[in-house]
């Protein structure tokens, strides 16, 4: 991630049907487009504004995100265990960057 960098935090392994807390994290200031800098100029608006994940290329969660999140913007939620594979998170910035983590999960 430029300027930052992404965290998540998924379990290792779960049993088959568990419910499992998923976790995300990006260091990002989250400009909102509404402050200046000492010399008056305006900061320009940078804010990730959507945010998504997938459990084996199916989408398990979805969020749009608008200017008053604030900055590292921090995520959990719950999903069920249904299958060995990989999590894939993605966060979209207001640039067009796209940053992406995964994550394994064995399911037993």
């Amino acid at each position: 991630m430029a300027d930052g960098i992404t965290r998540v935090a998924v379990p290792e392994t779960a049993a088959k049907g568990e419910i499992i807390e998923i976790k995300a994290l990006a260091s990002h200031p989250m400009d909102n487009g509404f402050m200046f800098r000492d010399n008056g100029t305006r900061i320009p608006r940078w804010i990730i504004h959507r945010f998504e994940v997938d459990y084996n290329d199916e989408l398990i969660f979805a969020a749009d995100w608008h200017v008053a999140i604030s900055a590292n913007p921090y995520i959990s939620f719950h999903t069920i265990a249904t299958e060995s594979g990989t999590i894939n998170f993605r966060w979209f910035d207001d640039n067009g960057d796209i940053y992406t983590e995964s994550a394994k999960i064995t399911v037993v």
